[in-house]
């Protein structure tokens, strides 16, 4: 997988070098808006990058029968556009979690340690892994660019 992105971009370097700074920025921005469109669907149907489903939520007790039982996908409002931010310049793109909910995010992609709240003892969360290159995502960079360069013609 690395090879493949390692490949696009150096394919990417050589068109985009000829490029003014703001033709450049533009196509990174439009490339970035995609990616994180991206990332944000294959959160929401919970899988990981190679295509493995996500660790399931561990099971509560139930002391209480069914009062207070989680009703929602997991990380449903981590991959909002609030959330999970695109940013594109002239030289980079970056697709990610920024501010308080980069800790959760980080925690879950990595498989990390926590507290679930204060005073909460500490919990080991499955590794699940919310931004990652699928194939499907090279190919996005590769057709985003191609049609960015196609438009300027």
């Amino acid at each position: 997988m690395s090879d493949d992105l390692r490949q696009v971009e150096e394919w990417a370097a050589a068109l985009l070098a000829n490029l003014t700074p703001a033709e450049r920025r533009r196509a990174n921005r439009r490339v970035a808006m995609e990616l994180r469109r991206s990332q944000a669907q294959r959160i929401a149907i919970q899988r990981n990058p190679d295509g493995s489903p996500f660790a399931p939520r561990k099971q509560r007790k139930d002391l209480r029968g069914k009062r207070g039982r989680i009703k929602r996908a997991m990380f449903m409002r981590l991959r909002n556009t609030r959330n999970l931010k695109a940013k594109g310049t002239a030289d980079e793109i970056a697709v990610g979690f920024f501010g308080r909910v980069a800790r959760i995010a980080r925690v879950h992609q990595r498989g990390l340690s926590d507290r679930p709240g204060p005073g909460a003892p500490e919990v080991r969360y499955p590794q699940r892994v919310l931004l990652g290159f699928t194939q499907d995502d090279i190919e996005l960079v590769r057709d985003a660019l191609t049609r960015h360069l196609s438009e300027g013609l």
